[in-house]
């Protein structure tokens, strides 16, 4: 009889504690899929085994919501276009996403494990969180914004650096508020033809009487005068703001750069032009629009160097996926370089002050970058031009 209430102890109460000791360690191993069978609410350690089982379910939910969100994450992580960076205590990258790889111009395998510095990335984790900056990566320059906040992850501090760039947002805010500029100012101009037709019509007036003053000859004249210098003025600035508002989407073939920098060299007659030769590329361009935009610098340049009696020399190279042009003139420097591409602001007397924006639309249409700045070796202004290969 004791031996037959042993083992009935045994079933009833050792065995079920064993169950429950393995679905204990299966929970804790994160296995959430076995179950105790048999379990039921008639005594206490049945209503034991169910609630461990409602508890195994449970888990198992919340780790399947957690493996979609994670899922989910990396997606986003991929597919945002804005640059996405970790970093650890020490300031060394932990995670990238593609935009991150696109920025910095390397894959991520290279890049992970390296410290801020090393990445130039070390104002960015510095100052106030969130400002707009200028700043110039291997893979692309601009205005961006920089958003930086702490989080923990293994009870450890970390930072998380988001960069996203705002430069062309904000170009095209720009580009549309001048074009409604633009319309008010042709309004305007149309009003301003008025006094055209005035002396027009006093001048033909003046030629119907009988008897005509002794001075008609010289107010003809005068008149005439006034009317042709005017309308070449409207002329010249409505086509200034045509070109300007109405720039065509480009073209893109195939355009050897070698050829292209000596044909454009070869245009401009006041001075030589040194070419800085550089490796035989092609890049896929409009080549109306990239011969614009490279007439404008070095016409730019030109009439700087001419000032100063100084040189002008156009270089390029191949920076892993781009394709990097500059134009060094040695004039004056810049002066006032925050009104650089304002439409219509000018330094030079009987300047349009379009042609720098013109440049720049057209190479931020080919998904480049133009910049100017002084030179840092000596006295002059570079003409900075960056486009994908």
């Amino acid at each position: 009889m004791w031996t037959g209430c042993s083992f009935s102890v045994r079933h009833r109460v050792v065995l079920p504690l064993q169950t429950l000791s393995n679905l204990l360690a299966a929970l804790r191993e994160s296995d959430f899929s076995i179950r105790a069978r048999g379990a039921s609410g008639d005594d206490p350690l049945g209503a034991v085994m169910l609630e461990v089982n409602v508890l195994a379910s449970t888990l198992h939910d919340q780790r399947l919501g957690a493996l979609e969100a994670s899922a989910l994450l990396r997606t986003v992580m991929v597919e945002i276009d804005v640059a996405v960076f970790t970093f650890d205590g020490a300031q060394t990258l932990r995670l990238v996403n593609r935009a991150g790889e696109r920025l910095l111009a390397q894959p991520a395998e290279q890049l992970l494990g390296r410290t801020a510095v090393e990445l130039d990335l070390r104002t960015c984790l510095d100052g106030p969180s969130p400002r707009i900056e200028d700043v110039v990566f291997p893979g692309g320059s601009g205005r961006y914004e920089v958003r930086r906040t702490t989080f923990r992850q293994g009870g450890r501090p970390h930072q998380l650096l988001v960069l996203a760039d705002v430069s062309r947002p904000l170009r095209d805010e720009e580009r549309q508020a001048w074009q409604r500029l633009i319309r008010v100012i042709g309004h305007e101009i149309n009003n301003s033809l008025a006094p055209i037709k005035s002396i027009a019509g006093s001048l033909e007036s003046m030629l119907s009487r009988e008897t005509v003053p002794e001075d008609w000859n010289q107010d003809m004249k005068r008149g005439l005068a006034v009317i042709a210098a005017r309308s070449d003025s409207l002329s010249r600035f409505t086509t200034a703001y045509a070109r300007l508002a109405k720039l065509p989407a480009p073209r893109l073939v195939a355009v050897p750069v070698s050829a292209l920098v000596r044909r454009i060299a070869g245009v401009e007659p006041r001075l030589p032009v040194r070419i800085s030769e550089g490796p035989e590329l092609t890049v896929r361009a409009d080549p109306d629009q990239l011969e614009q935009l490279l007439i404008n610098l070095l016409h730019n340049a030109t009439d700087a160097a001419l000032q100063t009696g100084g040189g002008v020399t156009i270089g390029w190279k191949r920076d892993g996926r781009s394709f990097e042009l500059w134009i060094d003139d040695e004039g004056a420097g810049l002066t006032n370089a925050s009104n650089l591409f304002v439409p219509f602001f000018t330094t030079k007397p009987g300047g349009s002050g379009i042609g720098l924006v013109l440049s720049r639309q057209i190479a931020e249409a080919h998904g480049g970058t133009l910049t100017l700045e002084n030179r840092t070796d000596t006295q002059g202004c570079r003409a900075y031009l960056r486009l994908p290969i």
